[in-house]
């Protein structure tokens, strides 16, 4: 196994780059949103951004044109952010290789989760698109007070799991999922399929693996179980 990866006991999900091809989306959404504030940024400066806390997002991007909004105006860029996204993501595609990650996390024996810093009514879409069998527990950015890249989200979903943080893997595609995995003292396991940052962003963020599709998650946890039971 790349890097002694213990077999997980619970796998929590990012949803937007990882399960469902939707950061272009995400990016475009902010670019439009905070335009309107009088924030002209650009799809370069937004894309490494997207996977951390929409407030915090939007902060940032005021802090580098030098202003300091308000709370109130923090979050109308969050909402504005929200409603551009809803507007575009009318079509939404699963990532490659979900059915083999699926099919892999249920001949594990493991539970997993979908854990976003998005809200509940910006992601009803995505999780249609994943045509799953059953209605998949989500932890979402409105259970915490602090979102990715805090460990909060995280840990909310493994306490939702009943499942050791040490025995999750989390799996993202932006630096701020691999931060947060870190920071709960969980394995970050990274797909690029829908990303919008480089490898090596990526394990720099500390992702104990980094991997170009789900599939390829399917081979790890069948490596993993095939460790376990040797």
């Amino acid at each position: 196994m790349p890097n002694d990866l213990p077999r997980p006991d619970g796998l929590i999900f990012d949803l937007d780059g990882t399960l469902v091809d939707t950061v272009a989306t995400r990016i475009d959404g902010w670019v439009e949103a905070l335009g309107k504030f009088g924030l002209h940024t650009s799809a370069a400066e937004v894309g490494p951004m997207i996977g951390m806390d929409g407030k915090r997002l939007a902060r940032e991007v005021a802090r580098s044109a030098g202003r300091s909004p308000s709370e109130d105006e923090v979050e109308a860029m969050d909402h504005e952010a929200g409603e551009a996204f809803d507007r575009r993501n009318t079509e939404p595609q699963p990532l490659p290789g979900l059915a083999d990650a699926l099919a892999a996390i249920e001949l594990s024996g493991a539970r997993w989760v979908i854990a976003t810093s998005s809200r509940a009514a910006q992601v009803r879409n995505s999780v249609a698109a994943l045509d799953l069998r059953e209605q998949p527990d989500i932890v979402d950015g409105s259970h915490v007070e602090h979102a990715k890249p805090a460990p909060d989200l995280l840990l909310l979903a493994a306490r939702r799991l009943d499942v050791a943080p040490e025995r999750c893997w989390a799996i993202g595609d932006s630096t701020w999922d691999a931060r947060a995995a870190v920071a709960a003292g969980m394995h970050a396991v990274c797909v690029t399929a829908g990303s919008a940052v480089s490898v090596g962003a990526l394990m720099a963020a500390g992702a104990a693996v980094v991997v170009p599709t789900l599939a390829e998650l399917a081979r790890l946890l069948e490596e993993a179980r095939a460790s376990d039971a040797a």
